[in-house]
C-alpha cells in the first residue's frame, strides 16, 4: 500500500493530464510521425533525472547543508504553487512558447515532467526512510509508466476528452495536491521546530 500511495502522490506531482496541452503546444510544429519518439525519449530523460535525485538527493542535501525540515517547507511551497497553477491555470505558460526545431530535454523532460516538486518529493522520501529506496524506486517507476502512457496518448486523449474535461481533471488533481502540499509544509515546520528545540 505504501508503494501505491507514494506512486499516486508522484503521479499527481508529475501531472501528466495537465501536461497534455503543453506537450501538444510544444510538438505543434514537429512532424506528427516524430511525436511518439520524442515523447518516449523525453520521458526516459525525465526518469533518469528523477532516479538521480532519488538516489543522490540525500548527498546533495548534505553537501548544501540543507536540513530535512527546510526541504519539507520548500517542497511544500513549491508543490502548493504548482497545485495552485493547476487549479487556476495561467492564460499562457512558459511551456507553450513557440520553439524552433525539435524540443530536447527542455521543456518536456525538464521541467514539465521532472520538475522541482517531483525532485523535492523524491529527496524527502529518501530523507525520511532511506532504507526504503527500493519501494520509492518502484513507486517512481509505476507513476512514470502511467504518466508516460497518458502522454504518449496525448493527441488521442485531447480529441476524446476535450479541453473542458481535461481542465476539470487537472483542477481536481490540483485540489488533491494542494492538501498534500499543506501536509508537507506542516511536517517540514514541525521538523524545523524540533531541530531548533534540540539545538538552540
Amino acid at each position: 500500500m505504501e508503494v501505491l500511495s507514494t506512486a499516486f502522490l508522484l503521479f499527481l506531482v508529475l501531472d501528466p493530464v495537465g501536461n497534455i496541452p503543453a506537450f501538444l503546444a510544444v510538438l505543434n510544429h514537429v512532424p506528427p510521425e516524430r511525436h511518439t519518439r520524442i515523447i518516449a525519449r523525453e520521458m526516459v530523460i525525465a526518469l533518469a533525472t528523477l532516479i538521480l535525485f532519488l538516489l543522490l538527493g540525500q548527498y546533495i542535501l548534505a553537501a548544501l547543508q540543507v536540513s530535512y525540515g527546510s526541504l519539507g517547507v520548500a517542497g511544500g511551497i513549491i508543490m502548493f504553487l504548482i497545485a495552485l497553477r493547476m487549479v487556476f491555470p495561467l492564460p499562457k505558460g512558459a511551456a507553450s512558447e513557440d520553439l524552433d526545431g525539435e524540443p530536447f530535454i527542455v521543456p518536456l523532460a525538464i521541467p514539465l515532467v521532472a520538475g522541482p516538486a517531483a525532485m523535492a518529493t523524491l529527496m524527502l522520501l529518501m530523507a525520511h526512510k532511506p532504507a526504503n529506496w527500493p519501494q520509492w524506486l518502484a513507486a517512481l517507476l509505476l507513476a512514470w509508466a502511467v504518466s508516460g502512457a497518458i502522454l504518449l496518448s496525448a493527441e488521442r486523449l485531447g480529441r476524446l476528452l476535450g479541453k473542458r474535461t481535461l481542465n476539470a481533471i487537472e483542477r481536481l488533481m490540483g485540489l488533491i495536491l494542494t492538501a498534500v502540499a499543506v501536509e508537507m509544509f506542516i511536517n517540514g515546520l514541525g521538523q524545523a521546530y524540533q531541530k531548533i528545540v534540540h539545538n538552540p
